[in-house]
């Protein structure tokens, strides 16, 4: 790999993985577009490592008190909002590992088309601007969820095997449909992230134990800090934004990505 392979594949991702523009779909098609040769594993696993480390960086506190209660309920010391929320965290990731362990390989062999990522940009941006207009003001904060909430929000989730959905944009989509407001909708997301972008990543350390390759360690190693970085500042600024502006400008980031896409590929 060159610098300029590492930059622009460790920023890509760090940046994607939590706005609602779908990662995957970037990361497909970077080298598509480019002639650059398939970056490896062992970098994969590195992108990860470094979006994991700043959402469990930025949510530190929050995932402290969230530990600790939950640990307490397992102890029967009662179910405290941070409990609570620890508990759909984890419920609400169950139907993406689910679904994602069945049907990992077809996934991963026969729906990585240019095609079907900007049918997905497309049709699932239309229902992000949907679910934003719907809720312009106010809403429920991540403490405030129940269970029909949790499981039609990890449900969704489930949907972002897809690529080009994005995980992030389709449960801040269904959050944002069950009354959820943005910034609460966005935290839970960022929060579901954590476990989801774990597993993904221990599935790829099995699969580079397996490998024999020789890894370049420099960009390995330039490549989490570089995506942990863009990760943190995105999650930190994204939440910012949203108060403000709300999630139009992802839309038509979206539907104009899909439609050249459709435009190029069909």
């Amino acid at each position: 790999m060159d610098w300029l392979q590492v930059l622009v594949l460790s920023i890509v991702q760090g940046l994607t993985e939590f706005l609602p523009i779908s990662s995957s779909a970037h990361l497909i098609l970077v080298p598509v577009l480019t002639d650059w040769e398939d970056q490896g594993l062992a970098f994969d696993v590195a992108l990860h490592i470094g979006s994991l480390a700043a959402v469990v960086l930025y949510f530190r506190h929050e995932l402290v008190r969230m530990t600790a209660s939950w640990v307490g309920s397992l102890g029967g010391r009662g179910v405290n909002e941070d409990a609570r929320l620890a508990w759909w965290v984890l419920l609400a990731t169950l139907p993406v590992c689910i679904i994602g362990f069945a049907f990992r390989d077809a996934v991963a062999l026969g729906m990585r088309s240019p095609l079907i990522i900007g049918v997905s940009l497309i049709g699932f941006g239309l229902l992000l601007g949907y679910a934003d207009w719907r809720r312009r003001r106010g809403g429920r904060s991540e403490y405030q969820l129940g269970l029909r909430d949790v499981l039609l929000i990890g449900g969704a989730q489930a949907l972002a095997l897809i690529p080009g959905t994005s995980r992030s944009g389709i449960t801040i989509t269904a959050a944002l449909l069950l009354g959820m407001s943005r910034e609460g909708a966005a935290r839970f997301s960022f929060l579901l992230s954590i476990p989801v972008i774990a597993l993904a990543g221990g599935l790829e350390v099995v699969g580079l134990i397996r490998e024999a390759h020789q890894v370049d360690w420099p960009a390995v190693l330039v490549g989490a800090i570089l995506s942990g970085i863009s990760a943190y500042l995105c999650i930190h600024f994204f939440l910012a934004f949203i108060k403000r502006v709300g999630m139009q400008p992802f839309v038509v980031y979206r539907l104009l990505l899909g439609g050249w896409l459709l435009w190029l590929f069909w």
